[in-house]
């Protein structure tokens, strides 16, 4: 989860929102709630749940869109297996796409196609003399080549 302001300050009041939010949520098949004053948009897919938060008076369309380039970006990467295990097997990757949609709460980007290859620039830059001899082949290849990134979005949110 990022939060983007003090409205939960605490590990506590945090973990206590988003399950609330969870609850509220998880049995719908809706795609947008307001709760506790903020609106929420969220999409599920197979044992994920993700969640893009924003104050009450904050345009639906605008979160609807970050939350639909954060999944389209971890769909494409992941190959279309958007679930948990995947997920969970590479972090990083999930908080790279975050930082290239969204920085301290303002939207940096929106279009998928721009998140995946900003993603993948990032993962090149392992200096040239910590890299396998396979690694420098696969990069003159194609400068997406060997690379997989994978992320881990379950059950917590994208703050306001």
């Amino acid at each position: 989860a990022s939060y983007y302001d003090d409205t939960y300050p605490s590990v506590k009041e945090q973990k206590a929102f988003e399950k609330n939010i969870f609850n509220k949520t998880h049995r719908t098949d809706s795609e947008i709630a307001l709760l506790e004053g903020l609106t929420v948009v969220y999409k599920s897919s197979i044992d994920l749940y993700f969640y893009v938060i924003g104050s009450s008076y904050e345009n639906e369309l605008m979160l609807m869109a970050v939350l639909s380039c954060l999944f389209d970006s971890l769909s494409q990467m992941l190959r279309k297996n958007v679930e948990k295990r995947a997920l969970l097997e590479n972090m990083e990757g999930l908080f790279l796409a975050v930082d290239e949609i969204v920085d301290g709460g303002v939207i940096l980007e929106s279009d998928p196609q721009q998140v995946v290859h900003r993603v993948a620039l990032r993962g090149e830059d392992v200096p040239l003399t910590e890299q396998t001899v396979s690694q420098v082949y696969l990069f003159s290849l194609h400068p997406l080549s060997g690379f997989e990134f994978f992320w881990n979005f379950p059950n917590n949110l994208l703050g306001p």
